[in-house]
């Protein structure tokens, strides 16, 4: 069946509570940027996502741009299933894998291989393939004599190569990242580009969110802008990232050009 990921107008709420310092400073960002409300049981929350709608189909490439606070990472977690939406529905056909935390699913306190041999248990793999993602990974991490230390002594840049080797090396459907991957150095950014370039090449769908315009356009063929949990624009990466980046006016009457169609000059 082919992969499939259908968005339906989907909004969600963070609760606030004052006791803490940083529900606090949560409260005074939500209150500069209005995006501060009361919900049905009258408790104060974050508007993170408000109507958030969009569909991709295999081979699909989907970038998502804002500022910091904007809702990238937010929604690529509702997508996962880590967050439930208020309202609205999220419907994934396929497998879907995310890297969203450089720790997701690793143990820091078994080394690299033990962390490689869970997960190809939690997948499901026999002995035989173990052996082969174990191999894939090590070859592909280059951690050297660190693959058989804790992971709790990585460096950060070495639990985003373990990471980013063990969510791409079993293949999914649906691949979610968010821009934690690009902590990488140039070396491994090259080696990261051409792997999951690779993987998006096999007709999965790739829903990436980045800071940074040439990955951006490198990788994804449309682009979401979103701007307070809400989106500002959506169609083809390089018109909306030179509507984002300022070299091209906002289009006359709608923001928010679909699709396929390049923005109004």
């Amino acid at each position: 069946m082919p992969a499939e990921l259908i968005v339906r107008g989907v909004s969600l709420d963070f609760p606030l509570y004052h006791s803490s310092a940083r529900s606090l400073k949560r409260t005074v960002f939500s209150r500069v940027s209005g995006r501060i409300n009361n919900d049905s049981h009258h408790r104060v929350v974050v508007s993170a996502l408000r109507d958030i709608d969009f569909s991709l189909g295999s081979g699909d490439r989907l970038g998502l741009i804002g500022g910091n606070g904007a809702g990238k990472t937010t929604l690529l977690r509702t997508l996962a299933g880590i967050y439930e939406p208020l309202v609205g529905t999220v419907t994934v056909r396929g497998s879907l894998n995310a890297l969203l935390d450089a720790n997701l699913g690793m143990n820091p306190d078994l080394t690299g291989r033990e962390n490689i041999m869970l997960r190809g248990l939690y997948n499901g793999l026999a002995r035989p393939a173990i052996r082969r993602l174990e191999d894939d990974v090590c070859e592909f991490a280059d951690l050297d004599d660190f693959i058989d230390l804790p992971v709790r002594i990585y460096s950060t840049g070495m639990v985003v190569r373990l990471g980013f080797a063990l969510a791409t090396a079993i293949r999914p459907q649906v691949l979610l990242m968010d821009e934690w991957i690009l902590a990488g150095d140039a070396v491994f950014m090259e080696k990261a580009r051409l792997r999951l370039e690779d993987m998006v090449r096999g007709a999965e769908i790739l829903v990436l969110s980045s800071h940074a315009e040439h990955i951006v356009t490198a990788w994804c063929t449309r682009v979401i802008w979103l701007d307070k949990g809400r989106v500002q624009a959506d169609g083809p990466a390089a018109d909306i990232m030179d509507l984002y980046m300022g070299r091209t006016p906002a289009p006359a009457g709608d923001a928010a050009p679909q699709p396929g169609l390049a923005p109004a000059a």
